[in-house]
């Protein structure tokens, strides 16, 4: 389904510019070697972290703690809309995040499918440190100096990023546990703590 070009590119960890369903993504296999890739491609600060595209949140068991209640308690959200900050198994790569690692579960079907093939690739925002993102993933490629190879070409809906929430290992009001929003993004604040309550 997919050209040659971006599989290799995925494989030698070099970026490749996906769709999702607010804006494109950059993505590189999450290794040393592509973190080195698009942390130089992106000119951004090694203090700052990229999170992780799953298809499934089982491409990354061996990696996070995932809580029992999480699927339910996204499937509550619009698809994509929500990134989750997971406690990791063991510290990776600081540029990941360390001991706490953002975890997007994609809904656009070309990043779904992609990620079904190659695995787990970094999700983020396909621009120069400071710069906007083009809608189209051709155009994000571009600006950035990839070559048309780099990209997936189809066009992103835009909008607002998804929201950033840090989740509890344990579903419970009781010991005052609730998400922390990281990041507000499409979906607002006060929603998630809506959804939160519910669940419980």
């Amino acid at each position: 389904m997919f050209h040659p070009d971006i599989l290799n590119r995925i494989k030698n960890a070099l970026p490749i510019v996906y769709p999702t369903t607010t804006l494109p993504a950059l993505g590189v296999i999450p290794t040393k070697h592509g973190l080195d890739n698009i942390f130089e491609l992106k000119k951004r600060d090694n203090l700052k972290i990229v999170s992780i595209a799953v298809a499934e949140f089982s491409q990354v068991a061996n990696l996070v703690q995932i809580p029992p209640y999480l699927e339910d308690f996204l499937n509550s959200f619009s698809p994509g809309t929500i990134t989750t900050i997971l406690e990791a198994n063991e510290p990776l790569e600081s540029r990941l995040g360390g001991n706490w690692i953002a975890i997007r579960k994609v809904a656009h079907p070309t990043a779904r499918n992609l990620l079904e093939a190659v695995g787990p690739l970094t999700a983020t925002s396909a621009n120069l440190s400071g710069m906007g993102v083009e809608n189209h993933c051709n155009e994000a490629a571009a600006a950035l100096g990839l070559p048309s190879q780099a990209a997936i070409s189809e066009l992103c809906p835009g909008g607002e990023p998804s929201t950033l929430i840090r989740c509890p290992v344990f579903l419970s009001l009781t010991d005052g546990q609730s998400p922390e929003i990281v990041r507000e993004g499409v979906v607002r604040s006060e929603e998630v703590v809506d959804k939160w309550k519910a669940l419980n």
